[in-house]
């Protein structure tokens, strides 16, 4: 059964309106996420000035005339000029520390929220979601896919939006200095553009296979440590073990065609950003020769050029980072977009139930394809005790599941003391059922308080009792 669970590989459905979504919970804090931003453009702009401040520094020094210039004006004027750098290079690093300080802030209300978001939606969902949803599925969500997010937000994010300004200021700064070797920088960005796309949508696949397949083993972890005992009792060791290694094996083929587009990333923007440096490098020593261009000059291009590279390989180096983050977020967002159990409308006001309960010509099924109950009447009388006996798959939990409102018939009716039980309020029908429960689960807590569970106001003396 499980197997059958892996024909439908797992692919992103719509990125972009992923990001959105992702944005949307970034937007309750827009005051602090602006700041952030505006941290991190004064970062970028303090840091390139910085570094354009040394071409005025070194040409001082080395495009002079010693009869018009002493040597006491050279040294005070390098002093100012380092001392400028130091100031700029200050601000610098006080504003990434703010936007990172920030952001760590906005991404972890962001996560709290969306956590929220999960949970409340949780209490909202039929029956029919727990029941075609693995537990160990729904709780990678909360947890692996959320943690997922969490990463992205919290350092990745700020990388790449810092990283896109310094790119953009850096563009414009090499164009200034030097307008020849800009564009033998910029010559290099459509080859990195294209590789990019494409392992970024090779990566991306794979990063959504590698999170439901990850769903999937702690669903299924979790169903067979919680049942040990049936798979104990019916010899089925050998069998769970086969199931959990195809699991497994099929968590690690996609883990590693997701580690390894991420991963081959780095090396090719690397290796491009050296190429791009290198001929920067030997064009900017001609022009010198040439006498078309100065060495301070040369220095700071030589400089954005890195500048300008490093943000791409970092980014690239973050990208198994988006992608799983993006993955989990979509997985994420699949639960929040599912249809909460519908609201009663039209309802009949009960004050109490004496429990005369009728089922006439009541057929459902779980699917459409597969009927469970069949064209079933009976009728119970107030006080009344009746057995349902049957084999495993006869109906017996469906006939409760229906009683207590978990699912509605698809044929007959249901009345219980004459009035339609879709006519009956949800919570006010339940709370008048009292169902004993074929497994047993405790919530963490002590045996009083998981007695009181079913009615919170009951004294301990009615606990005891």
């Amino acid at each position: 059964m499980m197997r059958k669970s892996f024909e439908k590989k797992g692919k992103p459905v719509n990125t972009l309106e992923t990001i959105m979504k992702l944005l949307r919970y970034l937007s309750g804090q827009r005051v602090l996420f602006i700041i952030a931003m505006l941290s991190a453009i004064l970062h970028t702009v303090a840091t390139l000035a910085g570094s354009y401040m040394l071409r005025p520094i070194m040409n001082t020094f080395l495009y002079y005339d010693p009869a018009e210039t002493d040597l006491t004006a050279r040294i005070t004027g390098l002093a100012w000029g380092v001392a400028g750098m130091a100031c700029v290079y200050g601000v610098a690093v006080f504003t990434q520390w703010l936007q990172q300080r920030l952001m760590l802030t906005v991404s972890q209300r962001s996560l709290n929220q969306m956590r929220r978001d999960l949970y409340n939606k949780l209490q909202t969902l039929p029956i029919r979601y727990f029941d075609t949803h693995p537990a160990g599925d729904t709780m990678s969500r909360f947890a692996n896919d959320v943690d997922a997010v969490g990463e992205m937000l919290n350092t990745t994010l700020i990388q790449i939006i810092s990283g896109v300004i310094t790119i953009a200021g850096t563009i414009v700064l090499m164009l200034y200095t030097n307008w020849i070797l800009g564009l033998i920088t910029l010559v290099m960005t459509p080859l990195l553009t294209m590789a990019s796309k494409a392992i970024i949508k090779l990566g991306g696949n794979a990063y959504s296979r590698q999170q439901k397949n990850l769903g999937m083993l702690n669903g299924f972890s979790e169903e067979t440590i919680s049942g040990q005992k049936i798979v104990k009792v019916f010899n089925h060791e050998k069998t769970s073990v086969e199931e959990f290694d195809y699991l497994n094996q099929q968590l690690c083929a996609a883990h590693i065609k997701a580690q390894f587009c991420s991963g081959i990333m780095g090396p090719i923007t690397h290796q491009m950003c050296n190429a791009s440096y290198a001929v920067t490098a030997c064009v900017g020593a001609i022009l010198v020769a040439l006498k078309g261009f100065d060495i301070g000059g040369l220095t700071i291009s030589v400089n954005y050029t890195r500048t300008f590279n490093r943000p791409i390989n970092e980014i690239s180096t973050q990208m198994h980072t988006v992608f799983s983050a993006l993955a989990g977020a979509e997985r994420v967002f699949q639960v929040l977009a599912e249809a909460p159990e519908q609201q009663d409308t039209d309802l009949v006001p009960m004050e109490s139930i004496r429990g005369h309960v009728e089922l006439k010509n009541v057929s459902f099924g779980y699917t459409p394809e597969v009927t469970v109950l069949h064209d079933v009447s009976l009728y119970a009388k107030p006080g009344q005790k009746i057995a349902f006996v049957g084999s495993t798959g006869a109906g017996k939990t469906t006939v409760t599941n229906l009683l207590s409102r978990f699912y509605d018939i698809a044929e007959g009716s249901i009345t219980i003391d004459g009035v339609p039980i879709e006519k009956i309020d949800r919570s006010f029908l339940r709370k008048n059922i009292a169902m004993v429960l074929q497994d047993t689960h405790l919530f963490t807590g002590t045996v009083r308080e998981n007695i009181r569970y079913g009615r919170l106001d009951a004294t301990d003396d009615e606990v005891v009792a």
